[in-house]
């Protein structure tokens, strides 16, 4: 079953970071089903978080989704090569936002082999943002795409349970610039899956 709308307007977007691991993303894209267990995650807070794209209420083309009600995708271009894919959370001008870093694939690996150019399965397939925004099809086309269609969504897995001492904390990856707040423990990813990126 789809996750509704409700939980994505959460007003913790750290604590929802965290429970997303675990959570089933799916993806249908030309009419091709790719789907993954999340792995990795990281929190960006909307205030008062200087490594958050809106930060201090910054509205351009780029950020003005961000500043709409949680439950909409935000996919962005980094480095002028990979796709990112955010989850907007909390209500309407919070722009809370989590990026998905990694999956573990379950569902249309040969889709995902193609669009990486891969021949075989290892866990570069889908651990990265860019290398899972790709695998899955997303890229900036889905910018605003609602999280409840037919497009993209995320499900519960029935029977999944991790223990605490699987999901682990730490500083975000690639936020040098910003300032202190690049120590925030805002990433968390589980650690028994080889499907996580780089720290």
């Amino acid at each position: 079953m789809k996750l509704p709308v409700t939980y994505y307007q959460q007003d913790d977007v750290v604590a929802l970071a965290r429970d997303l691991i675990g959570k089933k993303i799916v993806s249908m894209v030309n009419d091709r089903l790719t789907s993954g267990i999340i792995t990795e995650t990281e929190a960006y807070r909307g205030h008062g978080d200087k490594a958050c794209h809106a930060h201090l209420g910054r509205f351009t083309d780029r950020t003005k989704v961000m500043y709409e009600p949680g439950g909409v995708a935000y996919v962005y271009l980094c480095y002028g090569i990979h796709h990112l894919f955010n989850i907007i959370t909390n209500s309407r001008d919070q722009a809370d936002a989590i990026l998905i870093r990694a999956v573990e694939p379950l569902e249309g690996i040969e889709t995902m082999l193609e669009r990486r150019g891969k021949s075989q399965l290892d866990k570069t397939l889908t651990s990265g943002p860019g290398n899972f925004s790709k695998a899955f099809g997303l890229d900036r086309s889905h910018y605003g795409e609602e999280l409840t269609g037919e497009t993209i969504w995320l499900e519960e897995v029935e029977g999944t349970r991790f223990r605490e001492s699987d999901i682990t904390t730490s500083k975000r990856i690639g936020i040098d610039y910003a300032e202190d707040d690049k120590h925030l423990p805002w990433r968390f990813y589980l650690n028994t899956s080889k499907y996580v990126s780089k720290p």
